[in-house]
């Protein structure tokens, strides 16, 4: 946490103000107070008022000022938004009443006249002085906080409007868009004659050593920085596959706007609409079949060099579930000895794969990274990529096995068959000699893997980031580990899960 050292930002129009309104709107989120302060005229009303139509995404959106009634709640799709105004309140117990912890609780609040509130406010606050400027037209405002992480978040999302400005989009509107689970954000950029994406992923710390000096991301091998989605997407679409096409780049701090694919889904209603997760495995047999680089230019003269799914990386994921799982559920951690037989089951089964052949592991092969483009004929424009930066050099059978056993939505054991037995025969067509009980036996392996790593993950998500909608998944993902588990091969393996991984 750090303070945010008062920040000027001259506001030439009502344009400007607009524009400083969509750059906050960005980074709010629940929890969040803003305190807008300013004589009367000032412009704290049209800054809430904009603010909030941005939050809201409805450019008509009604917002009466809350003079009267003190608080006016805004239940939107994001979280809540309340928008209080104190002018009218004496009494320190009046705001007492309004019940503003629990406002943060769930949401964020904008505080119109917050000097009322002196002293009650959360030490986090966000402080906005609004004053007139060099005419009637313009406005200069003032951010500081005492508190929070404002001193990150507020200058970043100004450098992504510079961004955007020196990419020759300067008066671009900006709206957010739902992301992933990792520290990259999303937001939709539109002109009136282009659109596009900008990510905003600045370069992932490196953290505290885990292991033999290095971090838990240099382990598993996760992108870092944006270089991998640059030269792993140039190098996907080169080859026909689509990736989303980059119009800008800023690789320093972390900046991209790319090409947008759409909103088109595989799944339907919750449920995975099994032609195009077949479509899916076509693609994926389609990608198998390619020999790919160990090596892929970034640009500028650089490359990027893709790690191996080694055994450090296959076992430290596997460990998230020892690390996060297993301590949440029993209130206590596992004894060594129980971690030990798991590393050395783990081991053994990672063994077996050290002759499979490899391939490009895009790593997040499942729902919510395929983008289904509807009124494409076919073939591999009708499925876009978009996630593919944490691509690594590994087993065939790992990208299967996250389509074939989605962690965000049920795929039926029949249809699971299905899918796997459509890439034997695709794979099967075009190599005779192609090993169908070694990919079955690897599918196996990798698939209770990956829901192992993931049970992790999601109890991670929920624990420490505050994410507990993560744990919806769980009865899903320990229905695949049986699946899985069933294989002779993870017999041993299978007797550790019953004994020590409670459900």
């Amino acid at each position: 946490m750090s303070n945010l050292s008062p920040l000027r930002v001259d506001l030439a129009s009502e344009a400007a103000t607009h524009r400083l309104a969509e750059d906050l709107a960005m980074i709010l989120r629940p929890g969040d107070a803003v305190a807008l302060h300013g004589d009367l005229g000032a412009g704290k009303t049209t800054l809430a008022r904009a603010l909030l139509r941005i939050l809201a995404d409805d450019p008509q959106l009604e917002v009466p000022s809350p003079t009267f009634t003190l608080v006016q709640p805004y239940d939107l799709a994001r979280f809540p938004v309340a928008h209080l105004d104190l002018y009218r309140t004496e009494d320190p117990e009046e705001i007492v009443e309004l019940g503003l912890d629990d406002m943060l609780a769930e949401g964020a609040v904008l505080i119109e006249w917050p000097e009322r509130a002196e002293g009650m406010l959360p030490a986090d606050t966000l402080w906005l002085v609004l004053e007139p400027g060099a005419d009637a037209n313009s406005r200069v405002a003032t951010f500081s906080a005492d508190a929070g992480d404002w001193a990150e978040r507020l200058p970043r999302t100004f450098q992504l409007r510079t961004f955007l400005h020196n990419a020759r989009w300067r008066d671009a509107t900006r709206r957010f868009l739902q992301g992933d689970a990792s520290a990259r954000r999303y937001e939709t950029v539109d002109t009136p004659a282009r659109h596009a994406i900008a990510m905003n992923a600045p370069a992932r710390p490196d953290g505290p050593p885990v292991r033999e000096g290095k971090p838990y991301s240099r382990i598993a091998h996760l992108a870092e920085d944006v270089r991998p989605f640059v030269a792993i997407g140039t190098a996907l679409r080169n080859a026909g596959f689509r990736a989303p096409e980059i119009y800008a780049a800023d690789l320093e701090e972390g900046f991209l706007l790319i090409e947008d694919l759409g909103r088109g889904a595989i799944v339907a209603d919750g449920a995975p609409i099994a032609e195009r997760y077949e479509a899916a495995v076509e693609l994926l047999a389609d990608l198998h079949a390619r020999v790919w680089p160990g090596e892929v230019p970034v640009g500028e003269g650089s490359r990027y060099c893709l790690p191996r799914y080694d055994r450090d990386a296959l076992m430290i994921e596997a460990e998230l579930y020892l690390d996060w799982y297993v301590p949440d559920v029993t209130g206590a951690p596992v004894s060594e000895d129980a971690a030990t037989v798991f590393r050395k089951g783990w081991d053994r089964l990672i063994c077996l794969m050290e002759t499979s052949p490899t391939t490009w592991v895009l790593r997040d092969y499942h729902s919510p990274n395929l983008i289904w483009r509807n009124g494409k004929a076919g073939g591999r424009d009708r499925l876009g990529l978009i996630d593919f930066q944490d691509a690594v050099i590994g087993p065939e059978a790992y990208d299967l096995a996250s389509l074939a056993q989605d962690a965000r939505v049920t795929v039926p054991a029949e249809l699971e068959q299905v899918l796997v037995q459509a890439y034997v025969d695709i794979r099967r067509s075009r190599d005779p000699e192609f090993d169908e009980a070694a990919l079955r036996r690897d599918y196996a392996i990798l698939a209770a893997h990956r829901v192992t790593k993931i049970i992790g993950i999601f109890t991670r998500l929920a624990r420490r980031d505050g994410k507990p909608g993560y744990l919806v998944h769980m009865p899903r993902l320990f229905a695949y580990l049986e699946r899985s588990l069933s294989h002779p091969e993870l017999s041993d393996i299978k007797l550790w899960y019953d004994r020590f991984a409670p459900r």
